[in-house]
């Protein structure tokens, strides 16, 4: 699936099964809160954090596209075709960063 065809999938998810968008700025919200329960499992996963009973059973994957859905919103809300705003972001990394990790000896 393209990043398009996911814009597309989730508007048309919104429109005949979830009623209508929420506001943007509820959306920006969930995204915050989307982002926490995932930063929750990858400390507990990958960190030093043990697992709490209300963890147990999460999928990261899940977690991942749940923070992925609701920036999908958050792009068909506003107008971002995300295809076009990724392909600059990364023309913008490439141009900024072509040498600086290369050139990181932390890196090697």
């Amino acid at each position: 699936m393209t990043i398009q065809e996911a814009q597309n999938e989730v508007d048309n998810w919104i429109k005949t099964i979830g009623v209508r968008y929420f506001s943007e700025l509820t959306n920006m919200t969930i995204l915050t809160e989307e982002v926490g329960e995932l930063a929750r499992i990858m400390a507990r996963t990958y960190g030093d954090q043990s697992f709490k009973k209300s963890d147990l059973g999460k999928d990261l994957g899940d977690e991942m596209a749940d923070v992925l859905w609701v920036l999908i919103c958050l792009a068909n809300q506003t107008g971002v075709d995300l295809t076009e705003a990724f392909k600059k972001n990364l023309e913008k990394k490439t141009n900024r960063d072509k040498d600086r990790h290369i050139n990181n000896e932390k890196l090697k």
